[in-house]
């Protein structure tokens, strides 16, 4: 029996993974239909907030919840916040670099995590977690292509891109301590309000204001003078990419993952879902048609052995419990 609900917890992992990871590669295509980060990060988190209002709904008939207090919700808005600035942020970098280059970038939030629990527990990591970093780094070296000459990186994407992977890492550790007692879809609810507040924000400062107010149009051209998305919001977005994009990014992967980590543990969880990675490259390479040479295979290789080394006396310790 728990062999069986080991198999059905990878797979469901495996599935939440694979759905995050296609996403940048969406995203791509939205932009190539002339949509903006505005309009994309809005559509995806209020389709996404819809969803899970309507999953919450159907579970509220069939099942009887723990009821949040009002420091659960308050504590988990204020975590959501960082969810919003990881698609943000995410985003951007799509829109400077190719998406298999941006997933890579994402996936330095492993070694972010690792200083983050570092610094919060005041303890030193362990040799076997400063090794996996060392690796991951190399790896991410590698799988940028960022030594090959005729590689031209923009810096921009690759700024956005860490800082996307610094929010994520926050997002991850936050999901682990805040409001634990509640179920999945209800911790997401209120995770997505706080996204859909961040995201609100950034279209209106980025978009939507100086569209309409030459104030802040002033104000925004003090950072940028690039004036390409300041137009009227698109809202076709919402029914020709926002359901695709709300369905693999804000619904599914947190569904999924919350089902499967149960059962496989953190440890094996963590290596499953670092699938993620190479599914959101092959279909890069597959639907955009990015090049992936054989040195960014190898990096991805790397940073793959990395989170087994860094997670496997946590796989161990589940073996041993399952026999």
């Amino acid at each position: 029996m728990k062999e069986q609900n080991l198999i059905k917890g990878v797979l469901l992992v495996a599935i939440g993974a694979s759905s995050f990871g296609m996403l940048a590669s969406f995203v791509k295509l939205a932009y190539s239909h002339g949509y903006t980060t505005a309009e994309v990060t809005l559509s995806q988190v209020l389709l996404g907030l819809i969803g899970m209002f309507i999953i919450n709904g159907i579970r509220k008939k069939q099942t009887t919840d723990a009821v949040a207090s009002k420091k659960d919700i308050r504590n988990l808005i204020l975590a959501g916040t960082s969810m919003g600035f990881t698609s943000v942020l995410y985003y951007m970098a799509v829109s400077y670099i190719d998406a298999s280059i941006a997933v890579v970038l994402l996936m330095q939030s492993v070694w972010i995590g690792v200083v983050i629990e570092s610094v919060v527990t005041k303890q030193f990591p362990s040799l076997l977690k400063i090794v996996a970093v060392a690796l991951i780094l190399f790896g991410t070296v590698l799988a940028t292509n960022v030594l090959a000459n005729e590689i031209e990186l923009d810096y921009r994407g690759l700024i956005f891109g860490f800082l996307a992977s610094c929010s994520f890492a926050t997002t991850m550790f936050a999901s682990n301590v805040v409001a634990n007692h509640l179920p999945a879809p209800k911790r997401s609810l209120f995770m997505l309000c706080g996204a859909t507040t961040i995201v609100l924000i950034f279209c209106f400062i980025t978009q939507i204001g100086p569209n309409n107010s030459d104030i802040m149009l002033s104000f925004y051209q003090q950072f940028t003078t690039n004036t390409s998305g300041i137009r009227d919001f698109d809202w076709s977005i919402f029914y020709s990419w926002g359901l695709l994009l709300a369905l693999f990014g804000t619904i599914l992967p947190p569904i999924f993952l919350n089902m499967g980590f149960p059962h496989t543990g953190v440890g094996l969880g963590s290596i499953i879902a670092s699938i993620e990675l190479p599914v959101s490259v092959t279909v890069a390479y597959m639907v955009l048609q990015e090049q992936v040479v054989l040195i960014q295979w190898l990096g991805i290789l790397l940073i793959l052995s990395a989170i087994f080394l860094m997670n496997s006396q946590l796989i161990f310790k589940k073996k041993q419990a399952i026999t």
